[in-house]
């Protein structure tokens, strides 16, 4: 929490990140940061050596507002090709920086003072402060961790989040922290509602290509009736390995893009004026790629997954994503998950995330005794980590 007297009271209740806290520490102890979900490795060549092609030939200046059309258009036929989605590049695809700026442009365009957004918890920390700039209200629904290692939601308790100033569901599968992938059951469950009280649906799929075990992503707008309503957000950081380029993009009708599009005309308005042609490259590399990336990365969870169970952790098993969700009370009784994640770099030489930083103050007691891991890194690092924990403190 910002103890600054300078501080909005919207924001009042936010300070400074866990990542950003967790990264120093990870920075001055030397440990392995398995905390923050970015890759240690680069991603393919074709898309990195077009970025540099750019860069010497000369795209360094400010991109057209909505984006180069060529990674528009990309992202038009990447939504065709994989999910069967049509959008006119010209007027329903805008780029951004990074997924974050596209949701913080759907919410700041979308909500009035008092408006409520319903979403799930735990979730991406960002989601609470975007709505808060907003002057908006995050209605958070509880997500329930199964003995399969998949969260799910109550219907009822979804049901009764929406009230008369419901204005918008929140929505981000493959989600972050749990890895759990929203079935077509359960999208279906938020389909009905947002249909049933004329919502609309910002829909964060930045893992869309992150699923592993036959687990598979539905898009949200592919449903009956929710096309017309649902704002699809994505990105290039975790499917080509490039989190540091921040290349977003929405896809939306053209009338609820406006309102993305307003609000981010004033927050960085362009970015990334070279990444943007590379990134439209990956978009079309061949559909190998995208299995061999989520096949990459499923043996990666695996080997975490068992060396965490090694380790004396409980485990719940992703779908996809980049993160395995743990429970430290067998490891310590307290099960202060905030206190062993600042205490683990100094004992074991490994980075962690406290998820009770994912879940509102309401529900903050159901993530204290959970930690976050991210297998997003070579498979050399995760062994040496594995290593770590498993021997004990040093």
């Amino acid at each position: 929490m910002s103890g600054s007297p300078h501080v909005a009271d919207a924001l009042k209740g936010f300070g400074t990140t866990i990542f950003a806290e967790m990264s120093a520490l990870a920075t001055s102890t030397g440990a392995i940061n398995l905390g923050q979900g970015f890759p240690n490795y680069d991603g393919p060549a074709a898309v990195l050596d077009r970025a540099i092609e750019e860069i010497r030939g000369g795209n360094n200046q400010y991109p057209p507002g909505p984006g180069m059309p060529v990674l528009r258009h990309a992202i038009a036929r990447h939504q065709r090709r994989f999910w069967n989605l049509a959008y006119d590049p010209d007027s329903e695809v805008l780029v951004t920086a990074g997924a974050t700026e596209a949701l913080a442009g759907a919410l700041l365009g979308l909500l009035n003072d008092g408006d409520e957004v319903v979403m799930f918890e735990p979730m991406y920390d960002s989601y609470m402060a975007c709505v808060a700039m907003a002057r908006g209200r995050a209605v958070p629904v509880l997500l329930r961790p199964q003995t399969d290692g998949r969260y799910v939601f109550d219907e009822t308790e979804l049901r009764a989040a929406i009230s008369p100033r419901t204005r918008a569901i929140l929505l981000n599968t493959p989600h972050n922290p749990t890895g759990t992938v929203f079935s077509r059951d359960e999208l279906e469950c938020v389909a009905s509602l947002a249909r049933e009280h004329d919502l609309v649906v910002i829909s964060d799929e930045v893992y869309e290509h992150l699923v592993f075990d036959g687990a598979v992503h539905i898009p949200i707008a592919t449903l009956d009736g929710m096309r017309e309503r649902t704002i699809t957000v994505s990105s290039g950081g975790k499917t080509f390995n490039t989190t540091g380029w921040k290349i977003g993009w929405a896809c939306a009708p053209a009338p609820l893009l406006d309102a993305v599009r307003t609000a981010k005309q004033f927050l960085p308005y362009v970015n990334g004026a070279p990444f943007q042609p590379a990134l439209a490259a990956g978009l079309d590399l061949p559909d190998a790629y995208y299995d061999d990336l989520a096949d990459d990365l499923r043996r990666k969870r695996d080997l975490l997954l068992a060396g965490l169970q090694r380790a004396g952790f409980t485990t719940y098993e992703p779908e996809g994503t980049y993160f395995i969700t743990t429970d430290i009370r067998p490891l310590d009784p307290h099960g202060d998950g905030m206190a062993f994640c600042r205490q683990l770099p100094h004992t074991h030489g490994v980075v962690a995330i406290p998820n009770g930083v994912f879940y509102s103050a309401e529900h903050a007691h159901e993530g204290r005794h959970l930690v976050r891991f991210a297998f997003c890194k070579t498979i050399e690092l995760l062994n040496d980590a594995v290593e770590r924990l498993c021997a004990g403190a040093r």
